[in-house]
This record gives C-alpha cells, structure tokens and sequence, in this order.
C-alpha cells in the first residue's frame, strides 16, 4: 500500500508523536510519505522529523501556501490513501480532492466543515462521535490513540532522573509533562502546588511552549521548568505522583504515558481524562477548580498513593497500525466501488 501523511503544525507534542510512531510501524511493509511544514520545528527545537525512521520519505511544504506544493507531493507519489492530522492539513486536503482515498484523526474534535468531505474520519475516543455530523456520509472508525511502552528504568537511572530535577531521595515529586499552553492549565497547577504548602515536595513541569515566560514568573523555589525531554517517557517513573490539569484534552497521551509507567494519576475531568481513567481508575478533579486540585494534592503527599499496573495492550502501536491499515483498506475499497464504471 502506499500511504501519504499530512501534518502541517510545528513542535513534538502528542499529534506529533502518533503520527511518528504509525509512520514508523507502517513503513516496514509499505511505502510511507509524510508532508510537513518548513517551520516543522517548535520551542527547543523539537520536531517530528527528528522521530522518523530514515525509510519514510519527507517533503517539507511552505508555510503559508502550501496547496501547490502538496499536490505536487500527492501526484509524484500517488498513494492509494491520505491521511491528514488536525485541522489544516485536513482543510487543504478536503480543497485538494486527490486522486486516492482520504482520511483524517480526530486529534481534538470535529472542528470544521472540511472533516465532512473525508472518506473516514478516526476518532480516539468516544466522546468525539457525539460531535460528527449526523449526515456525515464517510466511515468512522474507533482506533485507540497509539503508544509504545517504557522500559523500565532500575532503581539507579530513576534516583538519577530525580537529581536531574533537583529532587532528594525523600522529597515527593510531583510531575507534569506537556505544551506549555494555556490549555493544559500548568497556571492552576503552580498555584494549587503553593497553596497546598506541602513541605517536602516538588513540582516539575516538563515540556516547551509559548507560556514558559508566565509561567516562570508564577512558580516559586520549589517548580521547577526544565523544559523539553525527548526521553520524556523515562521521567515517568520518577514522579510520586502525576498530575494533568488541563482545560481541554481529547484524550491525554501524557497520561496514557503516566499510567504505562504505574505512577498515581490526578487529572482534571477533561473529556479525554475522564475517559481513561473510567477504564483504568485513578483521580479526577473539576477543571479550573483550585480549591479541589489543592486538596488532592494534599491527599496524595499525605496517604503516599501506591503505584499499580495497567493492561494497555490495546493501545499498543502493532495492534493500532493494523487496525489503522484495515481502516485505511476499508475507505479505499469503498472508494474504488464508488468510481468504478458499472458494468
């Protein structure tokens, strides 16, 4: 099969990362394009071109007018399907109309008329079939977001991942990773963390974005920004606790990545959140609540909440990509059946 990704945002945050990861699960077997933008590289320089294996082949597209160079893209590599993430990409590809099947993630939410004109739409969580329109006439499918486990660290790489972060051996250290965006709500979580005065813990947000300024100014000697870690999923299994506190979240990569990793889990009841959590217990709190956010950081500092495993093999990349690839198979038959000429 040959299959053409299309990703036109900047940085390595969670869309990134999936789409990283199916390309590389894909391309063992089948010829992969991605197309990204030529300002693919966000805060700290991070970028999904650095994630790629060397197999999937890269077009980089202007920035702002891109349409002439993406359908160059398309008509030199003809792919028999194309797969846009998020909303531009998926935009531009519903202007296009190519010559191949077409299919779109719903990493956020059905947030333009242009998902409408896909052949398949796939949502990653079940809260976002509420909002496809009743008259969508394509294919949807439910496909987990992807992920692949951690290793697991011994207890000396995990001691050292802690003094990297400035944190003693019985300090408590709470942990956040994520865009430093308005969105994930790491303002609220500063503030909750100063107000619960817990005297021996710390907190560390990881992760780059357009908020560190503000939120430098916010956090006191205890928080700590220590920026973007490409090796994220390591620090993991160095938190006491893990805490999303965000606005808005579709689903919540960070925390799948969190409850991979055994490590407590409080997050803010964000449609994603709530959904995982329902399938794998942990703790949630209104958003935008300081006063509940601070007493449950209280409560864990305190009661020291054990550590569990979670079976999350349906997550797992080899069991999505052959899932994705039957979706992908699904949408170009029902297109082939379309044009075909009778008889």
């Amino acid at each position: 099969m040959r299959i053409a990704h299309m990703l036109l945002s900047r940085g390595f945050a969670g869309t990134e990362r999936a789409t990283a990861e199916m390309c590389n699960a894909h391309v063992r077997e089948h010829a992969l394009l991605l197309i990204i933008r030529r300002g693919h590289r966000g805060a700290g320089g991070a970028s999904i071109r650095d994630r790629l294996d060397s197999a999937v082949q890269v077009i980089e597209v202007g920035n702002w007018w891109p349409r002439a160079a993406v359908c160059a893209a398309l008509a030199q590599f003809a792919p028999d399907v194309v797969h846009a993430h998020l909303r531009r990409s998926t935009r531009l590809l519903a202007r296009i109309r190519p010559d191949a099947a077409t299919i779109a993630t719903l990493h956020l939410t059905v947030n333009g008329p242009h998902f409408a004109a896909m052949d398949g739409l796939i949502c990653i969580a079940a809260w976002q079939q509420r909002d496809i329109p009743r008259n969508y006439r394509g294919q949807i499918f439910f496909i987990n977001e992807s992920m692949i486990p951690a290793r697991r660290l011994q207890p000396a790489e995990i001691a050292a991942r802690r003094a990297e972060l400035g944190v003693s051996e019985p300090e408590y250290l709470i942990g956040a990773v994520g865009r430093l965006a308005y969105s994930k709500g790491f303002d609220l979580l500063i503030e909750a963390f100063q107000r619960a005065a817990l005297p021996t813990a710390r907190l560390a947000i990881l992760g780059a974005g357009r908020e560190r300024g503000r939120l430098a100014r916010l956090a006191g000697p205890r928080v700590s920004l220590p920026g973007f870690r490409g090796d994220v999923k390591d620090y993991y299994q160095a938190f006491d606790l893990f805490v999303s506190p965000s606005r808005r979240e579709p689903l919540g990569r960070v925390v799948l990545e969190a409850l991979d990793a055994g490590v407590p889990v409080l997050t803010t009841a964000a449609d994603g959140p709530k959904e995982l959590l329902a399938r794998f217990g942990g703790d949630l709190v209104p958003i935008d609540d300081l006063e509940a956010l601070t007493a449950r950081l209280r409560h864990h500092y305190t009661a020291r909440t054990p550590r569990a495993q979670h079976d999350l093999s349906a997550y797992h990349i080899d069991t999505v990509a052959k899932q994705t690839l039957q979706a992908y198979e699904s949408v170009i038959q029902s297109r082939f059946q379309s044009v075909r000429p009778p008889g």
